[in-house]
């Protein structure tokens, strides 16, 4: 980022750096959840039917907190499941489980309920906090291991007592010690491949993870020319689950300004332009697919999006093409950013915002002051795996210590598993996952890379590219594409779309045009497994009796 940042990480600065870590930042997320109660009477959380104060939520997060280390008897070290849907009671268990030094481990509120057991049975909590709509989900394994919990917005039944709301001000947190080496969370990867692993994060890491999305924007104000700090506070509207590692370094960056969260009981891009205009949003933050759909809903009813300031995208791979349609519809008023991270980093480490991202759309960013970026076994090209290493990385995996050390090397770099870039400025480009880059005939496909060209293609809304068995050459390039509405591109204008910008080798040998949504888990990634037994189905059904309406192969 230009702009002199250098002033943002000199001696004695906001994000100075010692001996790895931000030095004049936060230690704990007890301490971080602390300086909030200063924001008093600002309007924290804002739901459907609640808004709230962060003075209304400090008080009652300490009160759940006092209730946890007093009625239950938890103590600092202990694992306390949060299982909600984004409601703004989800912000007062979690943060109460830190007021009360113990391990929060936020788990996806779409599993079912043998997808809950499994984290259960690896966690071990001593309390579930969860809502109505998933205490039956993990009912029979609390009642089993005899495990209590707190159901928020639902009855009282065997095992689960109703939440209360203590906002007593007087007595504030427990008296426990919550020190930075401590654990603070386990949160499960999306488990794409194999079950899920609980990364764990110690207090330190979360508190780095705090200050990043501070920095990044301190970063992007210098570059326009601006003050940091002295912006209204935010208003965003976050759409990423909570349990999601992109919604902390949402709702951290919010926090840390006395902003304001939004939030939405499930996706609507009609509803996100209503809530847009009615709370004044100046953040939008999501994954690509969202953000791509409320642009283009905006453009198409000529809303012109006047509170909007930045536009966030996260979760997954940003098609180049989304800062396009930013700056085509909006020119520069609104500032477009992505960047790079994952569970294991605690959220975002790398950003690209503004005038850069707008040069290059193509890139994930530069990293945070405390986070070392490395390309391990590049090729000719410079080509290699992302590894990184720096204070907001876990400590390892929950009771894995072989994933762990296939994670980690000796001296704490931790392999990514990204293919990516770095050019003579230091901005990291993510090529592909080591995992879906296609080796076709010996020559390297990276699956972004067509993906980004396909989604460049005006009748196409979605696209995911990756590779199947081929008797000669290895693998072959395929694709699944989901049109605009009422669109028929056909298959071999995709193929020959891509022919004109890719080499031949690149080109994928099959398309599957389906109007269906991608399938993807609940942080917006795409799950291609699933699309290659579909591709595999379709093109045996395709062969034998015509692909059905909606759906063509070439």
């Amino acid at each position: 980022m230009a702009g002199g940042v250098e002033r943002l990480t000199a001696d004695g600065a906001p994000f100075a750096v010692e001996d790895g870590v931000y030095a004049g930042g936060p230690r704990t997320l007890r301490e971080f959840a602390e300086v909030t109660w200063a924001y008093g009477d600002r309007l924290f959380l804002v739901s459907e039917d609640v808004r709230m104060t962060y003075r209304e939520f400090f008080d009652a997060a300490c009160g759940l907190a006092r209730r946890l280390v007093g009625e239950y008897g938890l103590r600092p070290g202990d694992r306390a499941v949060v299982a909600m849907r984004n409601l703004p009671e989800w912000q007062v268990a979690f943060w109460a489980t830190q007021l009360a030094g113990l391990v929060a481990v936020p788990l996806n509120a779409w599993w079912t309920e043998d997808e809950f057991a499994y984290a259960l049975e690896d966690c071990a909590p001593g309390v579930l906090l969860v809502d109505g709509e998933r205490v039956g989900r993990v009912r029979a394994w609390a009642v089993r291991n005899g495990v209590p919990g707190i159901v928020f917005r639902g009855e009282a039944e065997e095992g689960f007592a109703a939440y209360t709301a203590d906002t007593d001000p007087l007595p504030g947190p427990p008296p426990v010690d919550v020190l930075p080496e401590h654990d603070a969370t386990i949160i499960y990867t999306s488990g794409t491949t194999g079950r899920p692993k609980g990364a764990v994060a110690t207090h330190l890491a979360q508190a780095g993870a705090a200050m990043n999305p501070r920095y990044f924007a301190a970063a992007a104000a210098l570059a326009r020319g601006e003050v940091p700090g002295t912006a209204p506070a935010p208003v965003s509207l976050t759409t990423f689950p909570f349990f999601h590692v992109a919604a902390f370094t949402s709702f951290y960056a919010v926090m840390a300004a006395g902003g304001t969260l939004v939030m939405m009981r499930k996706w609507d891009a009609g509803q996100a332009l209503d809530l847009i205009r009615e709370h004044g949003v100046t953040h939008y933050a999501g994954v690509p697919t969202t953000a791509l759909q409320l642009l283009a809903l905006a453009r198409s009813t000529g809303d012109p999006l006047t509170s909007l300031t930045l536009l966030s995208t996260g979760g997954a791979a940003a098609p180049p093409g989304i800062v396009a349609g930013i700056v085509d519809g909006y020119g520069e008023r609104i500032e477009p950013r992505n960047g790079y991270g994952l569970t294991e980093t605690c959220g975002g480490v790398l950003s690209n915002v503004g005038a850069e991202y707008r040069a290059h759309p193509g890139s994930v960013g530069r990293p945070s002051p405390v986070t070392e970026v490395r390309v391990e076994g590049p090729d000719a090209g410079g080509v290699g795996e992302l590894w990184l290493r720096g204070q907001s990385l876990i400590r390892g995996y929950w009771g894995n210590e072989a994933a762990t050390r296939a994670a980690f090397t000796e001296d704490g770099w931790f392999r990514t598993g990204d293919l990516v870039l770095v050019d003579e400025d230091g901005r990291v480009s993510v090529v592909d996952r080591l995992t879906d880059m296609v080796i076709r005939g010996g020559e390297n496909v990276y699956c972004v890379e067509v993906e980004g060209v396909l989604h460049e293609h005006p009748d196409v809304v979605d696209a995911a590219v990756f590779g199947v068995p081929h008797p000669l050459l290895g693998e072959e390039v395929v694709a699944v594409v989901r049109p605009r509405p009422g669109a028929d591109p056909g298959t071999e204008a995709l193929r020959a779309h891509v022919g004109a910008r890719l080499a031949a080798f690149k080109v994928p040998a099959r398309i599957l045009v389906r109007a269906e949504e991608l399938p993807r888990n609940p942080t917006g990634k795409i799950l291609k497994r699933e699309l290659r037994d579909l591709l595999g189905a379709e093109g045996d059904a395709g062969a034998d009796a015509g692909l059905g309406a909606g759906v063509s192969a070439g």
